[in-house]
């Protein structure tokens, strides 16, 4: 699982230290590609020394003229929004923001794109995006710095991603035996209907699809290939325990 495919896109930034702090929240949240479209003054000292030790992201960030230079190799953008615009807008939340990005990411370029300081981005850049986010704030006084706003939405890619991993560490470890074929199932399934018929559990002339529901249970279940082995054979000593009477 990886972020290197998911570009932190700031259109027009009229202050450099803004971008310095915004490359140290990007740092923090393990992104590392910086699309600057048309900076106001940058490179600068101020951004520089925001940056702290997050001086690769500026070293390696890439200057755009404009937002369509900035996303063109893009499959996906999301552009960020404060406010309701003239032309609705697929609007997401964060929480979907960073899994869109994530997901889409492992495969393809995709952006997050945040607009100017002091009145974000245009409707004409916001039609440039698949889809709008809003970070849910105090509605007396709901707009962010651009580096908090980065920091928001980059934890949220940061935490999703762990997740992801948490998931499938969990999943890799959770199985100590490769799973059962099907040939394996439907062989042991085989053999405990001769059990049960043996037990006058199940009579093949009057099934009441009592078979086919045992199967749904154990597909669910996805058996591994020791407990198949076990599940034979408490089925074995069993038919052994009732030939014995």
């Amino acid at each position: 699982m990886h972020l290197n495919n998911i570009r932190i896109v700031l259109v027009n930034t009229s202050h450099p230290g803004n971008i310095g702090a915004s490359a140290r929240a990007m740092k923090n949240m393990g992104l590392s590609k910086l699309y600057l479209v048309a900076p106001k003054d940058y490179p600068s000292g101020v951004a520089i020394g925001r940056a702290s030790s997050a001086l690769d992201i500026l070293d390696n960030a890439v200057l755009c003229e404009s937002l369509k230079e900035a996303i063109a190799d893009c499959s996906l953008v999301i552009g960020t929004s404060a406010r309701s615009r003239r032309i609705p807008w697929p609007v997401i939340e964060p929480g979907i923001c960073a899994k869109k990005l994530v997901e889409e990411g492992q495969q393809q370029n995709v952006a997050l794109v945040f607009g100017r300081e002091d009145r974000g981005l245009s409707n004409e850049e916001l039609q440039l995006c698949h889809f709008h986010v809003q970070i849910a704030a105090n509605p007396e006084y709901s707009s962010l710095n651009l580096a908090a706003a980065v920091m928001v939405l980059g934890h949220e890619i940061y935490q999703f991603k762990q997740q992801l991993e948490l998931v499938k560490q969990d999943a890799e470890k959770s199985w100590d035996n490769e799973l059962a074929t099907v040939a394996e199932v439907e062989t042991y399934l085989e053999h405990l209907e001769e059990l049960l018929i043996q037990i006058d559990f199940h009579d093949p002339e009057n099934p009441r699809h009592l078979m086919p529901r045992l199967r749904r249970l154990y597909n669910r279940v996805r058996l591994d290939k020791m407990e198949t082995n076990i599940l034979h054979g408490i089925v074995s000593e069993t038919r052994k325990m009732l030939n014995k009477k």
